[in-house]
């Protein structure tokens, strides 16, 4: 049996007053997801292991099956393979966002949305102002980038910019982590170092954005860098050694850190034109290639980012419609072809964490999951939703318990 997973990045929330009490998932219309909740059977997944902060980089590897103690090193190595830069020996990477600040505050995490190509702009500019042999700034997507420190030390607290809107940005600068992490004979710099490489970056870039003629006209400016979840290569084995019956696969994913996961997971990266990461992504091109991915590949993984970047901007209206959009423009075409096949396909489908749109940033809180195929015994659950699962005769899943359950599904 072939398997296909379809996460909807940050799409769980919390009850909404403005809903009725509901939350936005049980407010969209989902005749799909619903379909495959009553249909299939239910349960809920925790994705955050203890100590981890609720990121995307986190959940997604734990959903595929890793254990985060043996194999996390955060986002900037995960889209530095994403992009294809190799990590040499003693490089550290680092996911590096513009973004706007105002006012003393960060405003938004993604410098008033930037396309790809201004992005590259304002990191080509950085690039030729900051970069140096020690530094170097690498374009990624969007607002997505990567801050490449040779001889960087990891162990030190950033914020992720994301989780803090509207807070002031000069207490959330980087700073060492508690401990002995000085410079060893690896030739790595102290911790302390470290953190201070990277405020002065923040403060230098803010200068330089401030005067360049992108930002001229903009209401939200592109005006600082902010570095965040730095670590060195990771170690992961391919899903093909964990799961025989995964003898290929594929990810698909606008966003560089779940292609980086895929890259690191031995999937092949499928990029499709359009892609964005937002409500304007291709969705149409995204379910073709699932679709004929599955043709070739015993494994698919299909991430749609938009719910989690309209809970962030804490929009309401837009978030409804991105879950709908997955339902009827990504789950819809994808269930309707699979139910012509005579090859059997195993359906999962899932949130990665909860970004409540009252809130704005990611909360550690179980996700919702439905999995069906032909021939499954329904549990009686109808709607595909937070608390509707909760029933689900799966129960509550754990980490890694998760891609073992699924997978067992021959």
């Amino acid at each position: 049996m072939k398997h296909i997973i379809i996460l909807g990045d940050g799409m769980a929330d919390h009850p909404v007053e403005r809903l009725g009490g509901k939350t936005p998932m049980q407010y969209a219309a989902t005749p799909y997801m619903d379909t495959i909740a009553r249909a299939g059977r239910c349960g809920r997944l925790c994705t955050i292991p203890a100590g981890f902060m609720p990121g995307s980089e986190v959940a997604n590897t734990a959903i595929l099956g890793y254990d985060l103690n043996s194999v996390y090193e955060g986002r900037g190595p995960l889209e530095a393979a994403s992009i294809g830069y190799e990590m040499r020996p003693g490089d550290m990477a680092a996911r590096c966002n513009i973004i706007t600040i105002g006012n003393g505050l960060i405003k938004n995490h993604h410098g008033g949305h930037l396309t790809t190509a201004e992005g590259e702009v304002l990191v080509n500019f950085l690039n030729e102002k900051l970069g140096n042999d020690r530094v170097r700034f690498v374009t990624g997507i969007q607002y997505r980038h990567l801050l490449i420190v040779r001889g960087g030390n990891k162990h030190i607290v950033c914020a992720p910019p994301h989780d803090h809107p509207n807070e002031p940005w000069h207490d959330l600068l980087i700073k060492p982590e508690e401990g002995d992490y000085g410079d060893d004979d690896s030739g790595r710099m102290s911790a302390e170092e470290t953190a201070g490489l990277l405020n002065e970056l923040i403060l230098k870039s803010q200068e330089l954005l401030a005067s360049h003629p992108f930002n001229r006209d903009r209401a939200e400016k592109a005006n600082s860098i902010w570095p965040w979840s730095p670590g060195y290569r990771p170690s992961m084995k391919h899903l093909s050694e964990m799961f025989p019956q995964i003898k290929s696969g594929s990810v698909i994913s606008a966003v560089d850190l779940i292609r980086g996961i895929g890259h690191y997971a031995g999937l092949r990266n499928i990029i499709v034109p359009g892609a964005t990461g937002l409500a304007d992504t291709n969705y149409e091109g995204k379910a073709r290639a699932a679709i004929e991915a599955l043709k070739t590949d015993d494994f698919v993984f299909l991430h749609l980012e938009a719910s989690d970047e309209a809970g962030h901007d804490g929009d309401l209206d837009l978030k409804i419609k991105t879950i709908e959009y997955l339902d009827s423009r990504i789950v819809g075409p994808i269930y309707n072809e699979l139910q012509t096949w005579d090859e059997p396909v195993c359906m999962a489908i899932l949130p990665d964490h909860p970004t409540p749109v009252e809130i704005r940033t990611h909360v550690d809180e179980p996700v919702p999951f439905a999995i069906f195929h032909k021939g499954i015994k329904p549990d009686g659950v109808t709607t595909f939703d937070e608390a509707s699962c909760v029933s689900g005769s799966y129960g509550l899943l754990h980490l890694e318990e998760f891609m073992k359950v699924f997978m067992d599904i021959k």
